[in-house]
């Protein structure tokens, strides 16, 4: 749980002492009585806080014990925690063991990144407008255009449009390429290709997560040697930025379309000279030896034995024949018994009638029936 502990705080971006291993054992034992774990302990609630409009807060640093313990404890209650060990009780008693200080910790750490998560969604929602405005800024510094008032979005694309059309005949033939797309597209066709993005964008953003989590796993796999053990904290230190700034989530938009030149739909391989001259390096040099054939050729696995004998047809000669009855006699199988002969004499009373079933048992006569 340190090791989670650790991780949760260089994703949060804290730079204190106790994001070394063997500092931060030492503070857990302390608890409220070290100064380092107080100190983390009170910047994990002024961040949530300050981004979640709170009224409580933590600002005693190891001073008076009691007034900490309760300052901690209205907070928790404020923002609904939901371990028992942490808001009951004697107030005296609490965070008097490792366990309840580390799981302190973890708690207000994941609320921290919770309270992230949702102001930056907050955020990206109110500031689209924000966006799009900075975006036609630009676009008027680079023509040389007066910035009219933003209310007037129209307007400012018309006057966008004008420029740029005068623009054109000056610029050389062969400076632009020319627009991938074109044909123009009316409102329903846009509208169509909005929701086609979407399905892609959705489709792109679960492959991206796939990978990631490949790649997590790829990672952690490399950690379980005893070599690795010993060196967490530094593949985490060098693993973790290039992870967090991974984005599933796709940025692709029907704007991409739309500015679109010729030259990108031309295909280059990977193989080529021009690509291989950036993507070389020494790993492509190194020849493997001869490897052991592991097989897994269809053409020469052999097919399983079967599992019964196969089926034949009924040898008359060896059934019909040792089955049936001869000679005389009474009580229906005759002189002879079974075997006596390939057909029976008459039988005598009692036997079955005739010839048929196995073996005509008795033989020919005027047997009563069964």
């Amino acid at each position: 749980m340190e090791a989670d502990l650790l991780d949760t705080l260089e994703a949060l971006g804290y730079q204190g002492p106790l994001l070394d291993e063997a500092t931060l054992g030492p503070a857990l034992e302390g608890g409220l009585s070290s100064p380092e774990y107080c100190q983390l302990l009170c910047w994990l609630c002024s961040q949530i806080k300050l981004l979640g409009n709170l009224e409580e807060s933590v600002s005693s640093e190891g001073g008076d014990l009691e007034s900490m313990q309760l300052e901690v404890s209205g907070f928790l209650k404020e923002i609904s925690c939901p371990y028992p060990s942490l808001v009951s009780g004697d107030i005296k008693s609490r965070l008097q063991n490792k366990e309840d200080c580390l799981k302190l910790l973890l708690f207000l750490g994941s609320e921290l990144q919770a309270v992230q998560i949702l102001q930056t969604q907050k955020s990206s929602c109110s500031g689209s407008n924000d966006a799009v405005h900075k975006e036609i800024k630009n676009i008027f510094e680079a023509l040389r255009l007066p910035l009219p008032p933003t209310s007037d979005i129209v307007g400012q694309l018309k006057s966008v449009q004008e420029k740029v059309r005068s623009l054109l005949p000056k610029v050389q033939s062969n400076s632009i390429n020319k627009t991938l797309l074109t044909v123009e597209l009316n409102a329903e066709q846009l509208e169509r290709l909005e929701k086609i993005n979407e399905t892609l964008a959705k489709e792109y953003a679960c492959r991206r997560r796939m990978l990631i989590k490949r790649l997590d796993v790829t990672v952690q796999s490399f950690g379980w040697s005893e070599r690795a053990k010993l060196k967490t904290d530094e593949i985490a230190r060098v693993y973790q930025p290039v992870r967090y700034s991974l984005c599933p989530k796709s940025g692709i938009t029907l704007s991409h379309l739309l500015a679109a030149r010729e030259d990108l739909s031309r295909i280059v391989r990977t193989s080529s000279g021009s690509i291989r001259e950036k993507t070389v390096c020494p790993v492509n040099k190194v020849l493997m030896g001869r490897v052991p054939d592991r097989g897994g050729r269809p053409s020469e696995i052999e097919p399983p034995p079967p599992e019964m004998p196969p089926w034949q047809k009924r040898q008359d000669d060896g059934v019909r024949g040792g089955w049936r009855g001869g000679g005389r006699g009474g009580g229906g199988y005759g002189r002879g018994g079974f075997n006596a002969g390939p057909r029976g004499g008459r039988g005598g009373g009692g036997g079955y009638q005739g010839r048929g079933g196995y073996g005509d048992y008795g033989g020919r006569g005027n047997s009563r029936r069964y």
